[in-house]
């Protein structure tokens, strides 16, 4: 039999340069792969076939002395009779710094008009703004200057909640502890809450009708947002999300929701209150320390599909149909507020044909392999 050795020696050199690209890609992407996709292995596999996460919420609780000094700022702007004598369906929290009053005026001229909420969909819903202090100190001994932006913004709006920490991103934790002390205190009767970041967009009419009708069926232990489970803590220094072992020595992360948009039931808010009184918040990634709040009492998050997680909801009408939230708004809100809540969007997704159409554009929309962070391929089935 004629053998040819040439063709053979070709072969098993392209094999070996082949092989020494692949290792040579792993290499360079080795700590990005080990980060992104093993450590999401390691992470799911301890969450859920090791360990249910109990002993985490005995390695973080501490005693209510020293719990205190993450609540204990006082307030430097306030309002405590907001929701006084009222039948609030919704409070609203959402979380601003000090120097983006364009996005709060945003906010408030489209879906955080109370009157319009209370005029076009009947229902109270109060919409305050959590922020700490400004980085460059517009304050005296501690006290608001008279005549600063933030105290003119107040007088003339009468909704930012303000408390006496450095408003900064390791600071986000205290802001999440400001929203849930401040319902307890003040809005207690609130059926409930919701946290939201100041570039998120809310389609106001979609979820006051689904509130309303979780309202009605009496839900409990609500608490619904974009999930994200088993998610590892980030190692790396270079990350804005990095988070050193001894902050967190754990190789997974209690279950919890984005930090873009969620909404609680008043009585998860009230049991979140009491978790935040005994567990220590120096882990700053809010979302994250709310999950460990949640799990400490026994609250498991739901997923909404309509929810957006970190990303930004394709413009479409068959979208806005059923949006809740949509992530990363600033420049574009009014414009996708007017495009939003265009009566024509009911009508043009109503009927049999206007749902098959809709579910044919959604499935094209959201069915893509590198759709990440908006909604879910199966949300163009619902």
């Amino acid at each position: 039999m004629f053998v040819n050795f040439r063709r053979i020696r070709k072969c098993q050199l392209v094999q070996l340069m082949t092989t020494c690209l692949v290792l040579s890609v792993l290499m360079v992407c080795w700590e990005q792969l080990d980060a992104n996709v093993f450590g999401h292995v390691k992470s799911y596999s301890y969450r859920y076939l090791v360990n249910r996460l109990d002993y985490i919420n005995k390695s973080l609780t501490i005693p209510r002395e020293q719990a205190r000094s993450f609540s204990d700022f006082r307030y430097l702007l306030d309002h405590s009779g907001k929701c006084a004598g009222e039948d609030v369906l919704l409070l609203l929290f959402v979380k601003t710094s000090p120097e983006n009053i364009d996005r709060r005026n945003a906010i408030r001229s489209t879906w955080g008009n109370e009157t319009y909420i209370r005029s076009a969909l009947g229902a109270t819903v109060k919409v305050v703004f959590a922020l700490g202090r400004p980085k460059e100190a517009e304050e005296e001994a501690g006290q608001p200057a008279r005549g600063t932006g933030l105290v003119r913004e107040d007088r003339l709006h009468g909704d930012l909640i303000q408390r006496d920490f450095l408003d900064s991103f390791h600071n986000l934790t205290l802001k999440l502890i400001l929203q849930f002390h401040w319902m307890h205190t003040r809005c207690a009767h609130a059926r409930f809450l919701m946290t939201a970041d100041d570039d998120v967009f809310v389609h106001m009419p979609n979820l006051v009708g689904y509130l309303r009708g979780a309202s009605r069926r009496g839900v409990t232990d609500l608490w619904v947002g974009r999930v994200h489970r088993g998610a590892p803590p980030i190692r790396s220094r270079d990350s804005k999300y990095y988070v050193p072992f001894e902050m967190y020595q754990w190789l997974s992360y209690p279950d919890y929701t984005a930090g873009a948009g969620y909404v609680v039931s008043r009585d998860v808010a009230d049991k979140i209150y009491q978790a935040t009184l005994t567990l220590n918040a120096s882990l700053y990634i809010d979302d994250v320390f709310m999950g460990i709040c949640a799990n400490a009492v026994g609250v498991s998050p739901q997923e909404h599909v309509y929810f957006s997680g970190e990303g930004k909801a394709p413009y479409h009408t068959c979208i806005y149909d059923q949006m809740m939230t949509s992530h990363g708004h600033v420049e574009d809100i009014h414009d996708l507020w007017e495009a939003a809540t265009n009566p024509q969007v009911k009508q043009k997704a109503s009927g049999l044909m206007g749902r098959l159409y809709c579910t044919a554009v959604k499935m094209s929309l959201l069915c893509k392999p590198y759709n990440f962070n908006t909604y879910p391929c199966k949300a163009a089935f619902l």
